[in-house]
């Protein structure tokens, strides 16, 4: 099914499109996208250029549509790209047009029907976490915990809460949503309009911290602090928790290529187990995608899967043992593909040095 119809926001991305699109193609080797399901049209290039043409013909094409959505967002690509061209956040503005044209794949749509009664599973989440000791809706710092945490990682979640109380006091759980699922799926108005929320809610002069990276990315504009940075700030306040032992340590998307952040997690973990964490062979800005971002898991499951275990081959082939991880997306799809994986912020946690 082809339709005619204005993609406004990919025409005003011509110069990103076209620079993937007249492109000798030499960040096709970082997609866990196109390694998964060997597609040209699934490389970065592939799939640029697929809008680039989309945005010349003004066609909303199903085909078309559909490869928009084999993305995780990893932000890979960008680091064998000599113009870091941002592939992610020109993919995720044809998204937008693609939904308003009415193109984008069934299982997408589904996903974007579901928004009202996932935001509500979100609300009765928090509502459950609300009694955690510290936790004081007048309290200044409001702490976000994102939508898995609070509603698949209940204890995940709580021993995020344990960590900022201990760290800056009293915390208020902010009931509202990043946005950052729904921009993927590409209903960027809802997105806005869940950000424009979160943001009246924090109010002037909020401090707000936040535990899943991702939503740290999605809110940039905000001045959020992830939970990492605070601990990292505070390294004295850490100690090898009980039952220590070395760890193996993934640097998700968003935490390391998105913010930034590799020494810290590093440093971190060195003083909770003992010592400085195992390595994966793709670590910092090359680290490999679990195939858990960008509703991957939706759009395209068996690649998001197969993503899943390439990394946990990966980690097999160099002893196994516990992986860490930052991202509560790679959390429960590695996990699902059968690794003993552990959050972060759970583990820095379980080292707190208790006040004297």
């Amino acid at each position: 099914m082809s339709t005619r119809h204005g993609l406004p926001l990919l025409g005003q991305r011509q110069d990103e499109l076209s620079k993937c699109a007249y492109c000798p193609k030499l960040c096709r080797a970082t997609c866990v996208v196109s390694e998964a399901e060997p597609r040209e049209a699934l490389t970065p290039w592939g799939k640029m250029t697929n809008a680039w043409e989309a945005a010349r013909d003004g066609v909303a094409d199903t085909e078309r549509a559909e490869v928009a959505w084999g993305c995780t967002g990893c932000l890979r690509c960008r680091e064998a790209c000599d113009h870091r061209n941002p592939v992610t956040h020109t993919l995720y503005d044809a998204r937008a047009d693609y939904v308003a044209a009415g193109s984008a794949p069934e299982r997408v749509q589904s996903l974007l029907a579901r928004e009202p009664h996932i935001a509500a599973q979100q609300r009765a989440a928090l509502a459950g976490l609300e009694a955690e000791p510290g936790v004081r809706p007048s309290a200044g710092h409001a702490l976000l915990l994102g939508c898995r945490y609070a509603q698949v990682l209940p204890n995940e979640a709580r021993a995020a809460i344990r960590l900022a109380v201990v760290l800056v006091g009293a915390v208020r759980l902010v009931r509202g949503c990043c946005g950052a699922w729904q921009r993927a799926a590409g209903a960027k108005s809802v997105a806005d309009a869940a950000r424009a929320a979160l943001s009246a809610e924090l109010g002037e002069g909020g401090r707000l911290l936040v535990l899943d990276p991702r939503c740290a990315l999605e809110l940039e504009a905000l001045g959020p602090t992830t939970l990492v940075a605070l601990a990292a700030r505070r390294p004295e306040r850490f100690g090898p928790a009980p039952g220590a032992a070395p760890v193996r340590y993934h640097d998700s998307c968003a935490l390391g290529r998105g913010l930034g952040l590799y020494d810290e997690p590093r440093r971190l973990l060195a003083r909770v187990t003992g010592c400085a964490p195992l390595e994966l062979d793709t670590e910092r800005e090359q680290s490999r995608c679990s195939g858990a971002g960008g509703i991957l898991p939706v759009s395209m499951p068996e690649i998001s899967k197969a993503a899943a275990r390439r990394l946990a081959g990966e980690h097999a082939a160099l002893g196994g043992g516990s992986l860490v991880t930052s991202c509560a997306s790679s959390l429960t799809r590695l996990r699902a593909a059968g690794v003993s994986a552990v959050d972060l912020v759970t583990l820095l946690a379980g080292g707190l040095i208790a006040d004297e």
